[in-house]
């Protein structure tokens, strides 16, 4: 009989791949609500790539076909409206549970050693996440989406000496056009899903080799009953997966209402604009992009400077990736975190969404006030982690893995 007590990353002889990563793959038994997030995004992922494939079938990546072949979809294909908001209001929950997903990890310090690793390979689905959606985003050929790509892909044009280079480049043209199209198209739907399944598998992957945190921050192989079983852990399946089973339900339930009653959610998911063609002479009175990246879009706005606006932008979105060598606590779990970690992050989330709302706001009056404070604020979080993280006084770490029922 295999020994199931084998050390994480060292595979039993003659232990079948379902043993390894399912039945006998042993996770706290503490495990709260917080931790569903990540089978949750697994879940929005599959139904991206399902209707995805579904919408390919009858759209058209052209500049003059684009837009119609969308409201084809919606009012000539059998179930075509189910499917395109199913898509569309799937972008916006692949985000939420992302976001959520990553601040769990904030909470229980899942990033911190022996984790870097995995922190590393989520950091670049975060980003191929992001490029995917903006990519998908142009596809419609809306007034919002060609305006919105305007913007964002003028951007690079700041950097110094390559930037106007690297602009051409994306665009394939002097100006976005069907080019521009096309490629997004290729990359949406072929390059960049390939590239998130790819990083998904190792992911999970890399997650099984090392195990799974906890909210206690306690590695519970460290404590084994004579069979080798951890004694704080229990098999993945079926205690886990019935857990998240319940957590598939309710979530599916929440995502079928707002498919079906709110799809546009007020016009944060699908901006009222998109729903004229695009017009290349007429700029919308207010470009801002999708929620998911209003806080970015708030950072890039508080700075006059272009360059210096650009700079800020890239750095909002790169500094997480140095979460575990900018956070010098001697514990993981913010159960055992002082006060000034717990203010930090409660600060750091108020900016985060604050950010969010100001990234939809006209760059002007208090709007762009608001916006450099919290943008100071959001920054401060990161930069200033190293000092705060050191003096915060912590608790003692028990053990063994507290469980709370």
């Amino acid at each position: 009989m295999a020994r199931v007590e084998a050390e994480v990353g060292k595979r039993p002889e003659g232990m079948s791949t379902l043993e390894y990563h399912v039945t006998k793959y042993y996770a706290a038994k503490s495990f709260n609500w917080w931790y569903v997030f990540g089978v949750l995004a697994f879940v929005v992922l599959a139904i991206q790539l399902i209707t995805g494939i579904f919408l390919t079938m009858n759209y058209k990546p052209s500049a003059e076909e684009a837009f119609a072949s969308v409201e084809y979809i919606m009012r000539d294909v059998e179930w075509g409206w189910l499917i395109r908001y199913l898509h569309s209001t799937g972008a916006s929950f692949f985000f939420i549970v992302v976001y959520l997903h990553m601040f769990r990890a904030m909470l229980y310090g899942s990033y911190k050693k022996p984790r870097e690793l995995i922190w590393l390979i989520g950091m670049l689905i975060f980003f191929v996440l992001m490029a995917e959606a903006f990519a998908g985003y142009l596809l419609p050929w809306g007034q919002m989406s060609y305006w919105g790509a305007q913007v964002i892909i003028s951007l690079f044009g700041a950097i110094p000496v390559v930037g106007e280079g690297i602009v051409e480049f994306i665009r394939g043209d002097y100006s976005i056009s069907d080019i521009t199209l096309n490629r997004f198209f290729a990359l949406h739907v072929i390059a960049l899903p390939l590239a998130l399944v790819g990083l998904v598998f190792v992911h999970i992957v890399a997650l099984h080799e090392v195990g799974s945190n906890n909210p206690d921050g306690i590695e519970i192989k460290k404590n084994k009953g004579p069979d080798g079983v951890p004694l704080d852990g229990v098999a993945f399946h079926p205690y886990h997966t019935s857990k998240d089973l319940v957590a598939i339900l309710v979530f599916l339930m929440i995502f079928s209402a707002v498919v079906f009653f709110a799809p546009e959610m007020g016009g944060y998911f699908l901006e009222h604009a998109n729903f004229e063609p695009a017009n290349l002479r007429a700029t919308p009175e207010h470009i801002a992009p999708v929620w998911y990246f209003t806080p970015f879009y708030a950072i890039l706005r508080a700075v006059p400077d272009k360059l210096w606006g650009f700079i800020l932008f890239g750095l909002s979105v790169v500094l997480p990736v140095f979460l575990p060598w900018l956070d010098r606590s001697r514990v993981k779990s913010i159960r055992y975190r002082g006060w000034i970690y717990k203010s930090a992050l409660t600060v750091f989330v108020i900016s985060f969404l604050t950010l969010g709302w100001l990234g939809v706001q006209p760059a002007e009056g208090v709007y762009v006030l608001m916006a450099r404070i919290f943008t100071v604020i959001y920054f401060a979080f990161f930069l200033l982690m190293p000092y705060y993280t050191t003096i915060d006084k912590t608790k003692p770490v028990p053990e063994r893995v507290v469980y709370h029922g």
